[in-house]
């Protein structure tokens, strides 16, 4: 039997946190496949957190990262430089793994070296093409360029199906996040800050559609939720791009019950999710992590690519109008049988074995 080259292409800390699973099977294979991980460093500093807490070691670094990057210098300067390492390492099949320009322009230059790719969390569409931005049509570009879908959850296989993919070439395997999610929760951990609250609420927001008046929409609203709600508290940490840390700063730094904080390592984010009662995010991941805690989540998007967990009633898009946000927090802060409903443990993304899947399915077909 000969043995197969896989090439992973991971650039941001999303992407780490969700090929990690697929990383350690594929470890499990030693005499079948070869394993090498590129990592571009489209986000450095969070990218190398997941790194060493998988004990993940990557064989190439390009070092991408550019201060206040912007889409058209990182894709041109990504397509150059994985070319180069396509060509050097000829592997059997390249994979990618959601949404990112990484993911994009990975599976574009392993089309121009005739790689086959195989995507894994294919088949997310929110059907409109600048939301959220550039990531829906990152997908759709994948999609048209992978010969191998991984799909998470039913509802991504019939929208590949509906755009003409070969139900041959798609797979349902669930989401890597509840693999990696799993495996954190395994392990006890205290939290190196004070999270003593029965209400605490855990934002993320960094989406680059929310820059501007959406995300100062969103911190007005946030410091309304702590102002008018003497027992509630926040923490929010605080994405590195300035785009969010000018407005965020600006409007919260001087509340005492919100604290702003740096972007956590994976294994404390997860516990602190863990440990709250509530949660406000324009993040895909957490839509798909929080309800397998029973974490109610309140997306602060007009659209997602992720609606399972909005039809099973765990979670609900409220935009990012500071009014709607508010109210909706109030709602699940208040009532009682309002938050029972949101708050029951369910995953509709997967069961915790989707790298298993897939590396049968590679093991298979490659």
């Amino acid at each position: 039997m000969n043995c197969k080259r896989i090439l992973i292409i991971i650039g941001t800390r999303p992407e780490a946190i969700k090929m990690a699973s697929v990383v350690k099977e594929i470890e499990k294979h030693p005499g079948e496949l070869e394993l090498i991980i590129c990592s571009t460093g489209q986000h450095r500093e969070m990218l190398e957190q997941v790194f060493s807490l998988f004990e993940i070691e990557p064989n190439i670094d390009l070092k991408l990262m550019r201060y206040n990057q912007t889409l058209s210098g990182l894709t041109s300067e990504a397509i150059v430089i994985l070319t180069k390492t396509l060509e050097e390492f000829s592997p059997d099949l390249v994979l990618v793994q959601g949404d990112t320009t990484t993911a994009m322009v990975g599976a574009l230059a392993a089309f121009y070296q005739k790689i086959p790719v195989g995507h894994v969390e294919a088949g997310l569409r929110t059907e409109n093409r600048y939301n959220p931005f550039p990531e829906e049509i990152n997908r759709h570009l994948i999609s048209v360029l992978a010969t191998y879908h991984f799909a998470p959850t039913q509802t991504a296989v019939d929208a590949l199906l509906k755009e003409g993919v070969p139900q041959e070439n798609i797979f349902l395997t669930g989401n890597t996040v509840i693999d990696a999610l799993f495996m954190i929760l395994k392990e006890e951990l205290d939290l190196d800050f004070q999270v003593n609250s029965d209400k605490l609420i855990l934002v993320t927001a960094h989406r680059r559609e929310n820059f501007g008046s959406p995300l100062e929409n969103i911190c007005v609203a946030l410091r309304e939720i702590v102002r008018r709600n003497p027992g509630v508290k926040i923490v929010y940490p605080v994405h590195l791009n300035p785009n969010i840390q000018e407005p965020v700063y600006r409007i919260l730094s001087n509340e005492e019950r919100i604290n702003l904080i740096p972007p956590l390592e994976y294994k404390k984010f997860v516990h602190l999710m863990n440990r709250s009662y509530l949660i406000l995010t324009d993040s895909g991941g957490i839509q798909e992590e929080a309800p397998a805690l029973g974490k109610p989540v309140l997306v602060l998007r007009h659209k997602t690519e992720r609606p399972e967990a909005v039809e099973a009633g765990v979670a609900k898009i409220v935009g990012t109008d500071t009014e709607t946000i508010v109210a909706e927090s109030e709602r699940l802060l208040n009532d009682e049988c309002e938050y029972a409903k949101m708050s029951q443990a369910m995953s509709p993304y997967g069961d915790g074995h989707a790298a298993e899947r897939i590396i049968n399915v590679i093991l298979e077909r490659v």
